[in-house]
């Protein structure tokens, strides 16, 4: 019952309660037919009983009328009635006593009684009112089933903004954000979900547009002054310190750079480029990034060709080794066809992988004061609809890139 939506639910409801009421009525007018006939079996006992022991005292014609008016009949002439009995007529009950016989027949307008006895016979018509019990409760029933109905089209209606709501909200979800919200307008309990939705939506709208507004400047600004400043490194005359300057100067630009590719890539209508690359590129692209001496690094793999955006990819793997190597002091890259394998010694991570790919955790904080690690790795991978894994086994941290 949790995972059925609400409509689900009105929907099966309501159909249980119409077939419920539906087989109500079906079992009612089966046990009224079934009590109804019963009783009529018993009138017309006690009708027969009432004339033929009558008869033997020959009764006068005031008494007869008596008996006549006491249970609505009065007698026919068989000869008027034989037609109608013969062309239309059943026999519904056949009976005696000790007085004598019965014989009642039903026609589709009336019921006709036939009393005999030896010497004497009389047909009588039942000249009792027709039961409506039949009509009155299909009626009813109809009525109910009518007014079910609407009911349930009543609420499918004022259900109807709030699926519309729920459309607009996975569109949302999807990293769209020219969202028209529905039923705005409306004072009940969905309109003022709309309306906090509305605004929260415009709030999350203005700090998304502030917070590409603040790294474009602050990009920009970082980087006239590694500008100037690698200007300046070109004029010393120390190769060495020149080299390691340059560098620098170099790296923190990368790093600029890449603080732009990963604003760009968690933004949620980023679409990756992807393009079939062989993992030796992805890997020789890692290795640039890095720049670090590769004695630290040990390789392990078969080259293949396979579809991904070689630029986020290999700045995952650059991240994976860059974290390697800065807390274990060497690395091992591992990979097959179905997944890429980075090892490195050292602790077990303390807390679940989930902790890690939070941005700017506690421990990643205090312990490389960049602080998007894993958050970084976890956000590329999830673009290119890869998994990132994490065990540990015989005091290595292994974190593997499913492919």
């Amino acid at each position: 019952m949790k995972n059925l939506s609400v409509t689900t639910f009105i929907h099966i409801l309501f159909s249980l309660a119409i077939s419920a009421l539906i087989a109500t009525t079906i079992i009612f007018l089966s046990w009224d037919k079934a009590s109804n006939r019963i009783k009529e079996i018993n009138h017309y006992k006690l009708i027969a009983d009432a004339f033929l022991s009558k008869v033997q005292l020959n009764p006068s014609k005031e008494k007869l009328e008596k008996l006549y008016n006491d249970f609505s009949v009065k007698p026919v002439s068989k000869e008027k009635i034989k037609e109608e009995i013969t062309s239309s007529g059943k026999t519904i009950f056949t009976g005696q006593s000790v007085f004598g016989q019965v014989r009642v027949f039903q026609t589709p307008t009336n019921h006709y009684i036939y009393i005999q006895r030896l010497g004497y016979n009389i047909m009588l018509k039942d000249n009792r009112p027709p039961k409506y019990t039949l009509h009155l409760v299909v009626s009813i029933s109809i009525i109910l089933i009518i007014l079910l109905l609407a009911l349930y089209l009543a609420i499918l209606k004022k259900l109807y903004p709030l699926k519309k709501l729920h459309m607009e909200i996975e569109r949302f979800a999807k990293g769209e954000t020219d969202i028209d919200m529905p039923c705005l307008d409306n004072n009940d309990e969905i309109g003022k979900i709309a309306k906090s939705f509305d605004h929260a939506i415009k709030h999350i709208n203005q700090l998304t547009s502030s917070k590409n507004l603040f790294m474009r400047n602050i990009m920009h600004e970082l980087k006239t002054p590694i500008t100037k400043g690698r200007i300046i490194v070109e004029s010393i005359d120390d190769d060495m310190i020149k080299e390691i300057l340059i560098r620098a100067f170099n790296r923190m630009n990368e790093l600029i750079t890449e603080l732009a590719q990963i604003e760009r890539v968690t933004t949620q209508n980023f679409e990756p480029l992807l393009e079939y690359h062989n993992l030796s590129e992805v890997l020789q692209k890692s290795k640039d990034m890095l720049m670090v001496d590769e004695s630290k690094m040990s390789i392990t793999y078969n080259d293949f060709r396979f579809k991904t955006d070689i630029r986020l990819l290999s700045l995952a793997i650059k991240n994976l080794l860059d974290n390697g190597i800065k807390y274990g002091g060497s690395v091992e890259f591992k990979a097959t066809f179905k997944s890429i394998e980075i090892i490195s010694k050292g602790r077990e991570l303390e807390e679940p992988l989930e902790y890690y790919i939070e941005p700017f955790s506690q421990e990643q904080k205090r312990k490389s004061g960049f602080g998007l690690g894993l958050y970084i790795v976890y956000s590329i991978l999830d673009k290119l609809n890869y998994k990132l894994e994490y065990r540990y086994n015989d005091g290595k941290n292994i974190f593997e890139i499913v492919l």
